[in-house]
Parts: structure tokens; sequence; C-alpha cells
């Protein structure tokens, strides 16, 4: 591991799961933690609870913002464990000479994304630190949420299991770039950012056999699948044709050598589900228009125990490893 901190240990990949298992996790394992589930599970299974911290840049994008981002962020991990949000923290860094009008742009998202999760902010904390000192704004929040299915656990996958995906993929990392780089599109390409929680609530209410779920935020869909192989012991064999990607994510892809796999996205989610119910999840998923083009991407195996096979239209196979690199910093 490298002496010093580098921008590719925040990238949702191979280097950023080094970080945390060989400094964190070693200092601050315990039962709860080493599930590295999206959100802990605690109070014998009743409530959820998740943190996380936003440096998106841009701070305002097309489809959102980092005020945005911040609550669906966070409400979509817990409902990523079953969970329904009920209360958050919200504190923020801002820096010296920030606009009081940016920030209250970003506050009014927060506010509707809040009311729109069913959840309030009960406590917080602001700084402000000198010029230089933070890039205009960074935004943490905590959330706590009631489980409404108990026993869902990327540790639980199996053979049994296919896996689906609720959207196309790639749409947040790739509207990232294209903002941040000032690339001029001839299409209307936005982060799919938005709260999960409906979609999920949708799936429990239908009674659909739900093994485990994951939003495929930083490292995408690669990074999801290669930590449920691992945590699961399994092969997952991904049907490369049955990826849905957009022409607009597509070509900044092909353009820029990146591959929607590996990009973040921020409103859509991975789930394995027992085959019999892979046909009533999709057909909740169908009612959304945010996922009314879900589709199974992938099976489970035993063909290589911990790693995640990709299968070519030309019946040739390959391995999809865990991003590396410095793909998209601050991509969230």
């Amino acid at each position: 591991m490298n002496k010093q901190i580098t921008l590719a240990m925040g990238n949702g990949g191979e280097e950023n799961n080094e970080l945390i298992s060989k400094i964190f996790y070693k200092a601050f394992k315990n039962d709860i933690l080493e599930k590295s589930e999206d959100a802990a599970v605690i109070q014998n299974g009743e409530l959820a609870f998740s943190t996380d911290s936003f440096t998106v840049s841009p701070l305002f994008f097309p489809g959102g913002d980092i005020g945005k981002l911040a609550v669906c962020g966070t409400c979509n991990d817990l409902a990523m464990m079953g969970a329904k949000p009920k209360y958050l923290t919200c504190s923020v860094i801002i820096e010296e000479g920030f606009a009081t009008r940016e920030l209250e742009k970003i506050v009014r998202s927060m506010k509707k994304e809040l009311e729109n999760n069913g959840a309030v902010i009960v406590s917080g904390d602001t700084k402000v630190v000198p010029r230089g000192s933070v890039d205009k704004i960074f935004i943490n929040t905590t959330g706590i949420g009631e489980i409404q299915k108990k026993g869902i656990s990327s540790n639980n996958i199996s053979e049994k299991d296919v896996i689906l995906v609720s959207r196309d993929l790639g749409r947040h990392g790739a509207t990232i770039f294209a903002a941040r780089e000032g690339i001029e599109l001839s299409s209307d390409l936005q982060s799919d950012c938005a709260s999960l929680t409906h979609q999920v609530q949708a799936l429990i209410e239908a009674d659909v056999n739900i093994t485990a779920l994951r939003d495929a935020t930083r490292g995408g869909v690669s990074a999801v699948l290669n930590e449920w192989a691992k945590q699961s012991n399994i092969c997952i064999e991904v049907e490369e044709d049955a990826l849905p990607v957009s022409q607009e994510v597509y070509g900044i892809c092909e353009m820029l050598g990146f591959e929607a796999v590996n990009l973040a996205n921020e409103g859509t989610f991975v789930l394995a589900v027992k085959k019999e119910d892979e046909q009533k999840a999709l057909e909740v998923l169908h009612r959304f228009e945010n996922s009314d083009n879900a589709v199974q991407i992938a099976n489970v195996s035993d063909a290589y125990l911990g790693k995640v096979l990709l299968l070519s239209s030309y019946g040739t196979k390959r391995f999809l490893d865990t991003p590396t690199g410095e793909l998209l910093p601050r991509i969230c």
C-alpha cells in the first residue's frame, strides 16, 4: 500500500477497498462493520444506520446538485437494506466567500428530496473555513431508517438468485465528466440522481423474495458485482449484451475509453432476487419511470468463486475486475 493517500483511493474500486480494509477495518473491526453493507443493521435488525460525505464537482449538474445528492445518497443506502428513511443529520463545511444564494439553492434541493423520502433532518453542524481550505462546500449526511424487510444481505447470494439492474448504467459519471470538462452534448443527458426508496418499498410490498440490494455509486455496477462475488463466495456471470447503456453514455465511453459498468450512478441499483421472483420484480420496477428499462443482467454459478465473468455476444469470456486507478475523482 502507498505511503501517501492518492486520488485513486477514493474511487470506489480496488485501491479504495485496500485503504478501507488495511487502515479503517483494521482499527475499527467489529461484526457489524465487517458485513460491508450499504448501511449497518442495528437494534436486533430493526434499524439501518448509514453515513456519507459529498464533495461532487461541479456543485450543480444536469439532473441534480450536491444538495439533492446528499439526501439521495444516504436515503438510498438505507433503502438498500430494506429500510424506510426516517431521520437524518447534516453537517456542512463551507468555504469563506461562498455565495449564500447558492447555499439556499442547495438547501432547497435537500428539503425537496427529504419530503420525497418522508424523512427529516433532526441535527446538524456548520463550519466555515478560510478560502482555499475547502472547495466551496462539502456536505455529510447520516441517516437512520426503519427496516421494513429483514435479512437483505450481500453475504447470502447463491445460485438460486438472478441479478437484475434497475435502469441504464453510467449516467451520473458521464454527466459529471461532461459538465466538468465543458463538453457540449447534442443530447439531454442527465444524471440519474434520484431516491430509490419508493422502488424498494414497492418490491417489499409485492413480497418479492429479495436476497441483496446495492446502489451502484462509485465504481459502478462492476464494483458492486465484484463485492458481491467475494462476500458470498460465488461467481457472477454477466451477459454483456444485457447491460442497458444509453446512446449518450455509450458515446462518451467510446470517446474517452471508459466502460459504462465502471461509471458511477446515483439512482441505479443492483438486485439479487430468487429466480422464481424475477418477473415479479421486473413488473414492479417497470411501473416507475426511472426503472422502466430494468432487466436481468447476470446469473450466479460456482465456475470461478469470488469472480465476475463477462460473457460477450461472440462467445468469449473475460473477467470483469474491480475498477482501478483515478477514473473520475469527486464524482459524488
